[in-house]
């Protein structure tokens, strides 16, 4: 088992959900990595393509089609991604699914549940030296409210809980069993990976794959 690879059955669109601050992307950068997966930031695709970014309704929709068009391409490939921007609305979620499943792709939430309390807190103690925190939003508080107040719970759709406030190697083993309750990652490699939640890398490296891993250990910001 040394020189073995976490496989998935399909590629899988994971989505995120979850209040700012709740620890999304440093979540999705170490998947990405853990899953050999591509990791698709709206954030930094955003800071790549505006000097002074905006938040409007056109730049949104621009960061959206190409996050979309990059998404579109590398499942058709065959590689997995993690879709880092909040999908926060039922529509936007329902739109991404189709997407997924027109690419004969699986899909799955990962909803991040913190208190808004935390979590605000989270996004003033922000440190624009971290790679994860480089490219993120301020708030203010009456911001704040006002996003998570537009916020549409998963409902009657594939998801998984993870808590915001847990440690890395515990969120990722509660999403890897959902994949394998889902039928969305092989069940032989993955029964003693995600038995140990204590481990770090459920994925070695050195594995051998069906896909050059340059090729499939891919971040897109």
């Amino acid at each position: 088992m040394a020189n073995t690879k976490l496989a998935t059955t399909k590629p899988i669109l994971l989505l995120l959900y979850g209040f700012p601050g709740s620890g999304k992307t440093y979540f999705a950068r170490q998947l990405a990595e853990n899953l050999q997966a591509a990791h698709v930031h709206g954030d930094r695709i955003r800071h790549e393509l505006f000097e002074e970014p905006r938040y409007d309704r056109q730049e949104n929709s621009i960061v959206a089609q190409l996050m979309e068009y990059m998404t579109g391409e590398f499942l058709t490939a065959g590689i997995s991604v993690i879709y880092d921007i909040n999908a926060t609305r039922k529509a936007q979620r329902r739109h991404l699914r189709e997407m997924a499943r027109k690419k004969n792709a699986r899909s799955l939430i990962v909803w991040f549940q913190m208190d808004a309390d935390t979590a605000y807190s989270r996004t003033q103690n922000r440190d624009k030296r971290k790679l994860d925190d480089k490219y993120s939003l301020a708030y203010d508080n009456d911001t704040f409210k006002r996003y998570i107040s537009h916020m549409q719970h998963p409902e009657n759709e594939d998801y998984v809980v993870i808590s915001g406030k847990h440690t890395y190697p515990s969120q990722q083993t509660a999403v890897l069993k959902k994949m394998l309750e889902l039928g969305y990652i092989n069940a032989e490699l993955a029964q003693n990976k995600v038995a140990k939640p204590g481990l770090i890398n459920l994925v070695p490296r050195s594995g051998v794959g069906r896909v050059d891993m340059k090729r499939r250990n891919i971040n897109i910001y």
